[in-house]
């Protein structure tokens, strides 16, 4: 699968082990017989538009939207042209009550990993209309190695957990070094238990700017 080198190296040991080799050939078994998003090649997009030494914010999903042409290998973020989804909705009103930036016009994520956001789900890949297919075939546990290799590696993170299966990720942060955000998940059928109101995104920049570290520009128009 299409790692970048910083990134391969970075995860040489997680990515040589037998449980990742098998993950990958039943997942390239998936991608020859069953229509599967995101695009192949954009499976590690999240981690290929930043360098792991890039990294400053972790938002962790569940796994990627299973409509046709929708997810982009980032986690919550969509195609510039498709509609912005319901998740994504009320994580712009979150974005707008929190930073006052504008409602954005798309639910194009890029430009937040290009500050250096690593948006991933805890699982990458999904047959079209099935949620959740492809659970339990080994991407947590390899997605679980690099929340804890990052939290081990690096000082001064912001690991952002967005409902329960996120949370779960929590034990393989060190919470003494880095900042955990946690909040219900952003669809409509919980948002409205604490995800509003929660400020993660100036929350965020306050710890990062407390660590000396620059601030995130979230406004995305």
């Amino acid at each position: 699968m299409l790692l970048n080198n910083e990134w391969s190296s970075f995860l040489q040991k997680e990515i040589q082990s037998n449980s990742f080799i098998q993950l990958q050939k039943f997942v390239q078994n998936e991608y020859k017989n069953k229509i599967v998003f995101p695009k192949y090649e954009n499976i590690f997009r999240a981690f290929n538009l930043l360098s792991p030494s890039e990294v400053k914010v972790v938002i962790i999903g569940q796994d990627p939207y299973h409509g046709v042409n929708q997810a982009n290998g980032l986690a919550f973020s969509v195609y510039h042209e498709n509609k912005i989804p319901p998740s994504l909705v009320n994580i712009f009103k979150e974005l707008v009550y929190d930073t006052h930036c504008k409602f954005p016009s798309n639910g194009d994520l890029t430009k937040w990993a290009l500050e250096g956001v690593l948006l991933i789900n805890a699982v990458l890949t999904v047959v079209e209309s099935l949620p959740h297919s492809h659970k339990n075939i080994g991407w947590e546990d390899f997605t679980d190695r690099i929340i804890q290799k990052l939290s081990d590696e690096k000082e001064n993170l912001v690991f952002i957990l967005w409902g329960n299966p996120s949370q779960k990720k929590e034990k393989f942060i060190d919470g003494s070094k880095h900042l955990i955000l946690k909040a219900p998940h952003p669809s409509p059928l919980s948002c409205y238990r604490g995800f509003f109101g929660s400020h993660p995104f100036s929350k965020t920049n306050d710890y990062l700017r407390s660590c000396a570290n620059k601030e995130i520009d979230w406004c995305l128009s």
